[in-house]
């Protein structure tokens, strides 16, 4: 996820570059950048790091008077966070910034090479322009056409070029974009925190729309026909424009998630199957087992990790806490890969693992959120979530991406592919407005019990882990996940009608057996909630999901749920959603 700002207009076009820049630090951080077009001729300017680096950068670089302007926060997904990667990224006369994921930009960069044609960055972003520039013959605005139908995958793109000097191109396709204006500016932005104050009016662009503004003119077009201009009214409040609407960010990325699983998913799966160009197909050669490592969310995500590359991959695999791993004198041998999860790459548990791993000379691949982190450092090999910056202390689409990269790499070792399957995972992941006020009326029934037991079998079971500490985190209600057959075991001897239970009973896996635990409690008068496609009488509430013929589908819809029950039964109790008391986004201590 990255912030994307433009301008058009003589009210001090650097400051205005910079301020919404600031605004939008919160959609990432690891670079940023700017291109200024004034009487002809490109300022660019670009750093690694927080904006506060950008603005030290330029400090020196005045200008005045009318122009126009492009920038760009960064949040990797291609290539490093350096200088060269950051954005704009320039061809010979234009310079071009972009949010999203350009899915089919290696072989457009493989027939631009061939003309001849070199590229600087490791990015995708890059084809952008020079397949621009490569295209301009005459018409810049027909040239630029050209260049986004080439394009697949997701997209908001701002570029300039000095043969139309005084012209900004845009176009937008999965990924945020607005035109907003006062009587005298004109603005881009991703979304509306950094016009918010500044411009009056705003249009909120659709997928497939794309024009030019020049001479403060707005051409927008859709399908090769030119649209009229619907202007709507901005909010006033700055942070609710952060939030994008939402009462909180947790609740904000919790709806983000099923377009956050697009990114996720985009240049690795295909119909013909997964590939990950940061893996060789001789990546699993010689090792006969993998370890997987992580705390926390990440540790539950790779539970689900452990049941999927067994099941698909048929490779032994075991699961390691980051915590216990280092004082259990573990036997670390080199037919192990060794794989750690971890969202902020700093987790010091994780890290701390990894480097017994790696001294020990084990292979080491890493799954993370953060490029450019301690831990993508020092693994061999990274793959990134994508899941963008996440605000919310509970974690919501962090988890989410981490069991999608899970899923797609048990994929790719057993050489299976369930693209199908794949492809109605954001669907499964999108919240309807009756889902969410169900929860919201549910959650009143759930507030003064003495616990809550989180069960499911296979793959629920890590997710009945994890439902169960987003209810801790945020609740400060007690909360336990548990294998649904291990109730018998033990715990049944706390279940009263004050015990809640959240059961997650899936059709596709372990069905009978599921519904036999469920019942167990039922009969010992435990307070039930089930989410399932399908009801069973014993249960007290139910939450019905969609019918699929895949447990994964299943799994996503009941994290969806969980998710929202955690949020709204905290915010029934009057808690801080983003900022729960004692705990912190990043754990770098033991």
């Amino acid at each position: 996820m990255c912030g994307i700002v433009g301008y058009i207009g003589k009210n001090n076009i650097k400051e205005q570059l910079l301020d919404g820049l600031k605004e939008l630090e919160y959609r990432g951080y690891d670079s940023a950048g700017f291109s200024i077009m004034k009487d002809g001729e490109l300022y660019s300017y670009k750093s690694v790091g927080k904006i506060k680096n950008l603005v030290e950068k330029s400090k020196k670089f005045e200008i005045d008077g009318f122009g126009l302007g492009i920038a760009h926060t960064r949040w990797a997904t291609h290539g490093k966070p350096t200088e060269i990667n950051a954005h704009p990224h320039f061809a010979e006369f234009s310079s071009v910034v972009h949010n999203g994921i350009i899915e089919n930009y290696q072989s457009i960069k493989q027939q631009l090479e061939k003309k001849g044609i070199n590229f600087l960055s490791q990015t995708d972003t890059e084809v952008i322009v020079k397949l621009f520039e490569d295209k301009l013959e005459n018409d810049a605005f027909e040239a630029f056409k050209n260049t986004i139908k080439e394009l697949k995958g997701a997209y908001a793109t701002l570029l300039l070029t000095k043969k139309e000097p005084e012209t900004i191109f845009f176009a937008k396709v999965g990924s945020p974009l607005l035109i907003a204006k006062n009587d005298e500016e004109i603005f881009f932005a991703s979304s509306d925190a950094p016009v918010v104050g500044k411009a009056k009016k705003v249009i909120y662009l659709e997928d497939g729309d794309y024009g030019y503004i020049k001479n403060n003119q707005i051409h927008l077009f859709r399908n090769d026909k030119e649209l009229q201009l619907n202007w709507s009214d901005l909010p006033k409040n700055r942070e609710f424009a952060q939030k994008e609407g939402f009462r909180f960010f947790m609740e904000k990325e919790i709806y983000e998630q099923s377009h956050v699983i697009i990114d996720t998913m985009m240049g690795r799966a295909y119909e013909n199957g997964i590939k990950f160009e940061e893996l060789d197909k001789n990546f699993l050669d010689g090792i006969t087992n993998i370890t997987i490592c992580a705390c926390g969310t990440s540790y539950h995500a790779g539970m689900v990790g452990s049941y999927l590359l067994q099941r698909n991959a048929k490779i032994k695999t075991t699961l390691e806490i980051g915590s216990e791993f280092r004082y259990k004198t573990p036997l670390l041998t080199k037919d192990t890969l060794f794989l750690v999860i971890s969202q902020s790459g700093e987790t010091a548990d994780t890290l701390e693992a990894l480097k017994m791993a790696k001294k020990a000379g084990l292979k080491t691949l890493a799954i993370c959120n953060v490029d450019n982190s301690s831990i993508v450092r020092l693994a061999d090999k990274t793959i990134l979530t994508r899941a963008g910056i996440e605000k919310g202390v509970a974690s919501t689409k962090a988890f989410a991406t981490q069991v999608m990269v899970l899923w797609m790499l048990s994929d790719f070792f057993g050489g299976i592919n369930e693209y199908k399957t794949f492809m109605k995972i954001s669907k499964a992941c999108e919240v309807t407005e009756k889902l969410h006020e169900k929860i919201k009326r549910l959650s009143k029934r759930y507030l003064n019990g003495h616990g809550f037991f989180y069960i499911g079998r296979d793959v629920f079971y890590p997710l009945a882990l994890e439902g169960a500490l987003k209810l801790k985190e945020i609740s400060y209600l007690h909360a336990e996940g548990y294998p649904a057959g291990e109730m018998k075991h033990g715990p049944i001897a706390l279940a009263d009608p004050e015990l809640y239970t959240i059961a997650l009973l899936s059709k596709n896996l372990l069905f009978d057996k599921t519904k036999s635990n469920i019942e167990e409690l039922s009969s010992r008068d435990s307070t039930i909630l089930t989410i399932s496609c399908e009801e069973i009488e014993t249960t007290d509430d139910f939450i019905k999901i969609n019918e699929s013929n895949h447990y994964m589908i299943e799994f996503y819809e009941m994290m969806i749920i969980t998710q929202l029950i955690a949020m709204e039964i905290s915010v029934r109790l009057g808690n801080d959603i983003d900022m729960p008391r004692n705990l912190a986004k990043s754990v770098t201590v033991e």
